[in-house]
């Protein structure tokens, strides 16, 4: 190896500096560029779940709400079903019983089959015992 003047090691030392420097402003550049394209992906993951949860929220109200009104509508339908169906249903019942009742006894006809019928029925208890 040759021996270097002072002029060149300097030249030398202040190539290698430069270098270095370069060298560094790229590495940090790269991290930078890295830094930016993680923030980046981090913020639409970020909007993402933020869309999502907006959307789950909204389903939740909706369903709790539509949970409420069920139950509510149920209520509804046992409360109409006590007071007023079983009611109704029980009297047009009755009605129709003695409609039949008086159509039964009206009726010369039906009125004697009917009086045979609870005559021969009576003959078969009283002959079981």
């Amino acid at each position: 190896m040759a021996t270097e003047t002072q002029t060149q090691r300097s030249a030398a030392g202040t190539k290698a500096a430069a270098t270095r420097k370069r060298t560094a402003a790229k590495r940090s550049a790269s991290r930078t560029k890295a830094s930016a394209t993680q923030t980046r992906s981090a913020a639409r993951s970020t909007a993402r779940s933020a869309r999502s949860t907006a959307t789950e929220a909204g389903r939740t109200a909706g369903r709790r709400a539509d949970a409420a009104s069920s139950s509510f509508e149920a209520l509804v339908r046992e409360a109409e079903r006590a007071l007023v169906l079983i009611p109704v249903g029980a009297a047009l019942e009755a009605r129709d019983a003695a409609v039949k009742q008086v159509r039964t006894y009206t009726d010369r006809r039906t009125a004697r089959r009917e009086f045979n019928r609870f005559e021969r029925r009576g003959e078969r208890a009283l002959k079981r015992r």
